[in-house]
């Protein structure tokens, strides 16, 4: 199955940043790809209040994402901000696609750094799958590639594909931890990560926020990567291969040998 990153530059203007997941998407589709992944925060990017920009995630924004993955026949994976009961909004993923109509709202929310995403942003509870080509494939957000534990529960619902979509804040040693975490979630799972982070929008922008620091990536169920971004907007392709999926986790086990472990460790708390 072939796959598409696409690390653009969100502004502020939520249409014109649909037309951007639109441009995007056309090309995937020229090149052939089954499924386009774009950042965090597509629909707005932060460092701006997000309240007034939300929108139900069957609302028109979101619905203009079903629109574009209908025209172009293949499934697009985009963030956006919905408005919740308290006043604050989701982080939310939305999919779109022949065969996929989901969404899903970010668990671990990114109170680190210094920025406190908590105070006008609600946690999701759930991780969520959807089908692309008859490949299962996870989504995360962001911060939660500092958590494993999503990762191999998404993996061990059989997900051999688990896309991160980012606005990965700027700072020192930023970038590397970005690329080492998506590579360290390839091996967790042995299964391919898909990490698309939001381009550097420039030293004032990102001043504001979390905004981005490219180096999107594609990584092997080996760790390896596949595809890198610079730090510019780009559309980045890559074939995805499930058999490979199937001979890494035959190989390395880590999946099976956690199962086995978890397994011991419930035996001897019954004895």
């Amino acid at each position: 199955m072939r796959i598409a990153l696409a690390q653009i530059a969100s502004g502020t203007d939520p249409a014109a940043n649909l037309a951007l997941v639109e441009q995007y998407t056309r090309r995937a589709a020229e090149a052939g790809a089954a499924l386009v992944v774009f950042p965090e925060a597509t629909m707005c990017r932060f460092g701006v209040p997000l309240g007034p920009v939300a929108q139900p995630v069957d609302g028109p924004w979101a619905d203009g994402v079903r629109r574009i993955a209908g025209q172009a026949g293949l499934t697009v994976v985009a963030g956006m901000f919905c408005p919740t009961p308290d006043g604050r909004v989701t982080n939310t993923l939305v999919a779109a696609g022949p065969t996929a109509d989901a969404h899903y709202d970010k668990i671990h929310l990114y109170d680190a750094f210094g920025f406190e995403e908590s105070r006008t942003v609600a946690p999701g509870r759930e991780p969520v799958t959807i089908t692309v080509d008859g490949v299962t494939v996870g989504l995360t957000t962001c911060y939660d590639i500092r958590f494993p534990e999503l990762y191999v529960t998404l993996a061990q619902r059989g997900a051999a594909l688990i896309t991160v979509s980012a606005s990965w804040g700027a700072g020192p040693g930023k970038l590397e931890q970005w690329t080492l975490l998506a590579r360290a979630r390839a091996l967790d799972t042995a299964g391919y990560i898909a990490a698309v982070d939001q381009a550097y929008p420039g030293d004032a922008v990102a001043a504001t926020g979390p905004t981005g620091v490219g180096g999107s990536v594609a990584v092997s169920p080996y760790g390896e990567p596949v595809v890198t971004a610079g730090a510019d907007p780009q559309l980045l392709t890559c074939d995805i291969d499930t058999a490979t999926v199937d001979k890494a986790r035959d190989a390395l086990a880590v999946l099976r040998n956690r199962s086995e472990v978890a397994q011991l460790s419930k035996a001897e708390s019954r004895q």
